[in-house]
């Protein structure tokens, strides 16, 4: 790692410098590519994504299964299929679950542990991600003793007048980075991450953001483009870009060497070859998903979702094609974070 680069990518100015200029910046995308390749070779980490719950008690005004989407056909999937889902991935050599779902008061503390419980208890040797939002230091100790491996917290912004933007008043940026702090104080492989070209969002607000995950040194990051959602309040504001995302992918690759840093579903929404790009910016993991199909288009949070039509196998299949087009390979592994 050149030294002077990482150091210069830690100021403001010059930030601010590469996030508004309009010129493709190769030698970003290069240095981030050399980055990951150094790091992780050209191993792409899967993970099996189940969205089990699209029940949230929030109303944040980006996302379509807010609690104001009147629209939205709710549901829950039982611990029978959640368990269903794993064995389905497991068979096709995912190492890694995860259980992603709104806040939703149904799956209390007592039975998110007896999922993660029931999941280990089958896949010991799987790594197990839970993406539920905000809960108590209590609440997150209770998962992480029962056996949980990471979670993933997308702060979303860090700067409190953008934050007031894209929530309501009910939500609370301190909590939300207070959770953060619980997470990883526990012992998870923490998670956070930001949208991309969110309503309001500056450049300032995206240099701040890529400070904040700098200096909280995460073990995962997840950064994708805002995409509109047409029940939302923000159903006409412009998509975030394909290239800022792929910019700021390269810079947490460059600063965080050994973080995990997945190319996302909305980014290959956005663009047909979006996660290959995001590969190409150094991302390394991939989370195909896992869902049952009759549910996977009411987990909506925002417009022309990817990934809601075909079986799993049918998605793996195509992705080890497309990434072994540009020189990578999809391998059957935990992918856990190693400094």
């Amino acid at each position: 790692m050149d030294t002077l680069v990482h150091d210069a990518l830690l100021n403001k100015q010059n930030l601010k410098q590469i996030l508004s200029t309009d010129k493709y910046d190769e030698k970003l995308f290069e240095l981030a590519r050399e980055t990951a390749l150094s790091v992780f070779g050209n191993r792409i980490y899967i993970r099996g994504l189940i969205e089990f719950t699209n029940h949230c008690k929030n109303g944040c005004y980006y996302c379509g299964i807010n609690r104001e989407n009147n629209n939205v056909e709710r549901y829950r999937l039982s611990l029978d299929e959640i368990l269903e889902c794993c064995r389905k991935g497991d068979k096709l050599g995912f190492k890694t679950f995860v259980l992603q779902g709104g806040e939703d008061g149904y799956y209390s503390n007592a039975r998110v542990v007896e999922m993660i419980r029931a999941i280990k208890k089958e896949f010991p040797n799987h790594a197990l991600t839970l993406s539920i939002g905000e809960r108590s230091y209590e609440a997150y100790k209770s998962f992480y003793d029962a056996g949980a491996d990471r979670y993933l917290l997308r702060h979303e912004t860090c700067t409190l007048e953008h934050y007031s933007k894209l929530h309501p008043d009910d939500m609370s940026l301190f909590n939300r980075l207070n959770c953060l702090k619980n997470l990883k104080n526990i012992g998870f492989q923490t998670g956070c991450g930001i949208m991309v070209g969110s309503p309001y969002q500056t450049i300032d607000n995206i240099v701040d953001d890529i400070l904040y995950m700098y200096d909280f040194n995460p073990q995962m990051i997840g950064i994708g483009p805002f995409i509109a959602h047409k029940d939302t309040i923000f159903r006409d504001m412009p998509d975030g870009s394909v290239e800022m995302t792929l910019r700021i992918l390269a810079i947490m690759r460059i600063l965080l060497p050994h973080v995990l840093l997945p190319a996302t579903t909305a980014l290959g929404t956005l663009d047909k070859k979006g996660r290959e790009k995001g590969i190409l910016a150094g991302a390394n993991v991939l989370m195909p998903n896992l869902s049952p199909l009759k549910d996977r288009k009411k987990y909506s949070l925002y417009n022309n979702k990817i990934c809601t039509g075909e079986e799993a196998a049918e998605s793996i299949e195509k992705l080890k094609k497309s990434i072994s087009k540009i020189g990578y390979e999809l391998v059957s592994d935990r992918g856990d974070y190693k400094d």
